[in-house]
């Protein structure tokens, strides 16, 4: 089991779903939380869920640079380092491509994709000083093959893998680890509530939809020593949907 004990994590959109799982698995392997959530109320419920000494509630709204500038330095102050970022935040507007507004593509590009580069940038100086980090990007499986009527949400996903890859091979000789978690369908409230049809796992070898905690411990692993020589790294975990085995 991976050994977390101290280590330094910034999560993003981890008051619900896989970031709230994510959260919860980190802090029980010794990790020192920061809970990153647009509304920090949220935050701060879930940190009297995990243990308020283990856990630091920060406003972050993932698309203003100010969130992302007072966050990371809330860290700093509070724990004098960071150690892992873990881009989680996103959104996920299912709609056919002639019926997506620009609004609705912006939004998804701003959250989904604009916000990992701004996580990015905010977290690697300081992971430079310490010539140790990593910088975990869960994505989504729609990056390499996206789902029907999602086409702005599969687009940003992709525009983040290709950045993923950018950033582990300029930041590498640095220290800082860069890799990618692609989660298949997970039952999340965001998926619930997606128009997904989520009944159809016949077309999943393991027959089964994932759980946030399949992603959690996934996202532990890089975070952890476990994976010290893991950069660029893109890890599938859909229970074999995208093999392409069904037929």
């Amino acid at each position: 089991m991976p050994n977390l004990n101290d280590q330094v994590v910034l999560i993003t959109g981890a008051n619900r779903g896989q970031g709230k799982a994510i959260a919860k698995h980190l802090a029980s392997l010794g990790a020192k939380v920061a809970v990153g959530a647009r509304n920090v109320e949220d935050a701060e419920t879930l940190s009297l869920e995990i243990s308020q000494n283990q856990v630091l509630p920060v406003q972050l709204d993932v698309t203003k640079v100010a969130d992302w500038t007072a966050a990371v330095q809330t860290v700093i102050d509070t724990y004098h380092r960071i150690d892992v970022l873990i881009n989680n935040a996103g959104i996920f507007i299912k709609k056919p491509l002639l019926d997506t507004t620009v609004e609705d593509f912006q939004q998804q590009v701003n959250v989904n994709q604009l916000g990992v580069f701004m996580g990015i940038k905010a977290v690697a100086p300081y992971m430079e000083k310490q010539r140790k980090g990593s910088i975990i990007n869960n994505i989504s499986i729609s990056a390499f093959a996206p789902i029907n009527d999602a086409a702005a949400y599969a687009a940003s996903k992709a525009a983040v893998s290709n950045l993923s890859k950018s950033a582990a091979i300029e930041l590498g000789p640095k220290g800082i680890r860069v890799n990618s978690i692609h989660p298949g369908v997970i039952e999340t409230n965001m998926a619930n509530g997606s128009n997904l049809n989520l009944n159809k796992i016949d077309a999943i070898p393991l027959r089964r939809m994932g759980q946030s905690n399949d992603i959690a411990q996934v996202a532990a692993f890089l975070a952890s020593d476990e994976s010290a020589y893991c950069n660029g790294a893109e890890i599938v975990v859909d229970g074999g949907l995208t093999l392409g085995t069904d037929v």
